[in-house]
């Protein structure tokens, strides 16, 4: 893919490769924050490497404010103890990875200490994740609900039902993922696949076209 003049991206839970590829390639991106929260999007949920296989992992959101809540403004639903629950399927996961012990600490804040807003929770943990990867961490968000058409769009684009804009870049970039002996390469799961696996080298990963 080119290089990319501006990109609009929507927030996401532990994004999946392909966001960090834009992220690498754009000389600007912003974060939407006006549009309305959409389920079984990246918004509240990623993909990780299980000893089963891929495996989702999903915030719970409290709905009660309707559907015309702004994503900005969709809080986590807390009446469950998810974060136990994705802090143990993270461990189960990474914790035989290269790299796993090195980056540990900085994510365990995120599962012990209780969210508030799925906008400001995503934020910090892109910002985590964007400081971890070497690429800068300033993030910029949309003034309002509006895409120029000067903008390159990756809002709907990049989405577990969509097929991948970066269909060669995956299939060059393949890195050691936890259980290759087990399974065959699983292209844009969450960042924290690539990072746990591959630490400081997964920067190059991002920019193979």
């Amino acid at each position: 893919m080119n290089k990319i003049h501006m990109a609009l991206l929507t927030t996401a839970y532990l994004p999946p490769v392909d966001y960090f590829r834009v992220i690498a390639r754009a000389d600007k991106w912003e974060i939407e924050q006006w549009e309305k929260y959409q389920k079984q999007s990246y918004r509240s949920r990623c993909h990780i490497l299980s000893a089963n296989g891929p495996l989702s992992l999903s915030i719970p959101v409290d709905r009660s404010g309707g559907h015309s809540v702004p994503i900005k403004s969709i809080k986590v639903d807390n009446s469950v103890n998810w974060q136990k629950t994705h802090w143990g399927a993270i461990v189960s996961a990474y914790q035989s990875s290269p790299f796993f012990e090195y980056y540990k600490e900085d994510f365990r804040p995120f599962y012990e200490n209780r969210a508030d807003t799925l906008f400001e929770f995503n934020t910090a943990l892109t910002k985590l994740i964007l400081d971890s990867l070497g690429l800068p961490s300033d993030i910029s968000f949309t003034e309002f609900f509006n895409a120029e058409k000067t903008v390159d769009d990756f809002r709907f684009s990049i989405h577990p039902k969509q097929k991948t804009p970066f269909v060669d870049a995956n299939k060059k970039g393949r890195y050691h993922q936890v259980f290759a002996h087990k399974f065959d390469f699983k292209e844009n799961l969450s960042a924290i696949d690539l990072l746990f696996n591959e630490g400081p080298e997964s920067l190059r990963y991002l920019l193979i076209d």
